[in-house]
Order: structure tokens, then sequence, then C-alpha cells
């Protein structure tokens, strides 16, 4: 196995971290009302611009089982699912903190790994995997101005179904596209994400109005940093689905870890220069708070990542 996955796999959460603070301008911003079904309803419909470059990167797309492309269509449904309470998440926390409870996504991945497609666990990544839990737990909770903690229940429940849906979906994915193909698989799962934001505009009146709405209301720039955020997001999905190919699924998860350094290190720079377009905390005990987890949880990364 060469190291082409782990620059592939680095991808994908380097885009990610920009689509994440993306979205909390837009929720924050733009999409104040409604922001989470209209985000969701975007999403699937600008999927369409991958498919007629996936087509011409393989023809023969249309060759695919009928099987693959039932699995595909559940596993766009989750990609739904997903993006719902990530979205909901992030709708009431900040970026920096909810990008951490994305740790759980390796853990995740190689236990549906191992359940699904016989990938080992030794002792040691069994301790790696606690260890990232616990580093989840540390930023778990918020510590309000008079130094009072308080659970961050919605953005633990929301994000502990997010990273289950995105660890059982890679996994599941690797399982088609080793019948199929990575680019065939790619194109039916962002057709099936256009049709169901076909079905989500004609059978959900409050977000087809609100979509209509945003679409005829809002500046060009806007318009603009929604495709842009679309755009970063399929690409990162084509480079950690190439990069799966190449590596266990637990191994190409772990890259994930990164998007938590990268969300934070980019919020702290939005933060102190360029505060009219986005503001996190920044004061000491959250920095500190953001960066123990972010250390606790790279901990268990680099275990998982060594142990034999």
């Amino acid at each position: 196995m060469n190291n082409t996955w782990f620059f592939l796999a680095l991808i994908a959460p380097l885009l990610y971290s920009f689509t994440n603070h993306i979205d909390k301008i837009l929720l924050e911003k733009y999409f104040k009302e409604g922001g989470v079904g209209t985000l969701i309803l975007v999403s699937s419909l600008l999927s369409i611009v991958a498919v007629p470059l996936l087509y011409l990167g393989d023809p023969t797309v249309l060759a695919v089982d009928g099987k693959s492309v039932l699995i595909l269509a559940g596993l766009s449904l989750l990609d739904i699912i997903l993006l719902w309470f990530y979205l909901l998440a992030l709708r009431d926390d900040e970026s920096s903190v909810v990008i951490v409870f994305y740790q759980l996504v390796p853990v995740l991945g190689v236990v549906f790994g191992y359940l699904i497609l016989g990938e080992a666990i030794t002792r040691m990544q069994g301790m790696a995997m606690a260890i990232v839990i616990l580093g989840t737990t540390i930023i778990s909770v918020e510590i309000d101005s008079e130094n009072h903690v308080k659970p961050r229940w919605k953005t633990v429940v929301f994000m502990s179904i997010a990273c289950t849906c995105w660890a059982i979906e890679l996994v599941i994915f690797k399982t088609v596209a080793l019948e199929e193909n990575v680019v065939r698989s790619l194109f039916w799962k962002h057709v099936m994400l256009v049709l169901l934001g076909i079905v989500i505009f004609v059978a959900v009146p409050k977000y087809r109005e609100r979509f209509l709405t945003a679409a005829r209301s809002k500046s060009r720039a806007i318009l603009s940093l929604i495709v842009l955020n679309e755009v970063l997001y399929i690409l990162g999905t084509v480079a950690i689905a190439f990069a799966a190919m190449q590596a266990p699924v637990g191994l190409v998860l772990l890259t994930e870890t990164y998007q938590a350094i990268f969300v934070f290190a980019i919020g702290v720079l939005l933060t102190k220069y360029f505060p009219k377009v986005s503001v996190e905390n920044i004061d000491a005990k959250h920095l500190w708070q953001k960066f123990l987890a972010i250390c606790v949880t790279g901990l268990g990364t680099y275990l998982l990542l060594t142990s034999p």
C-alpha cells in the first residue's frame, strides 16, 4: 500500500473545513429562517454539477447493477440525514466545536469496518478509540461567562447521529465500489441525491418556497458562495472515495482528524482578521478547551494509525 491514499484523504478534510465555515456563514447571515431545510435542498439539487463530470470520467456508468443502484440510493438518503443533523448542530454551535465530534467517525468506521468488511481491531486500536471518545467528551460541555459548565446535549446527539451515518456510508460505499468502481458508484450516488432533492422540492412546500425566495432575492455573490460550497464538498467526497479504495476504511477516516485542526485555525483567523464574516469564542478558556480536545483526539488517532 503506497502513500497516495493519505494525500487523497487529506484533501477531503481541508476542503470540508472551508465548507464548514461557509455553512455557518450561510446559516447565520443569509438563511436564518428555515436555513437547514433550504441548504439541504440546495445541496441535493446542486449534486447535478457532479453528474456530467462523472459521466465523462467513465461513460460506462449506466452499466451498474440494479442492486448496486438501490444500495447507493440508500446511501444518498444517509447523506441527507447526515447533512440534516450536522446543520442542526452547526446552527446552534460554533464550527470549531461541532467539527471535533467528527473525530468519532474514525472510531465508528473501525467498528463498522470490522462488522461489515471483516477488518480487524487490535487491543491497541481499542484503547486508541477510547482516547478519541475522551477527547470528544472534553468538548461536549460548554463553559459560560461565569465559568458554569453545562452539557452540549443537542450538539452531542445531533453529531453522534451524523457521524454514525457517515461511517456506515463510507463502509458500504466501499463494498459497492469494489464490485463496480469508484466513478460509477459516485455517479449513481449523485444522481440519487438530485432525485431526492427533486422529491423534497415537490413534497415540502415550506422548503420549496424558501428555496425559491432565496434564489430570487439573494445576490449573485451569495449564490456563487453556495455553488462554491457544494463544489468543494463534491471534490472532497471524490477524494476520500478514491482514498478508501486504496486503504482500509479505518485508516482513511483517521485523516478526518485534520479537519478539526483546519477548522480551528480558520475560525481563529476569521475572528481576528475578518470579524464581519464570522466570529467564534477565542478567549483563553475556550481556546484551551478546543485545543485540548483536538490534542486528545489527535493522540487517539495517532495510536490508531500506528498500532499494528
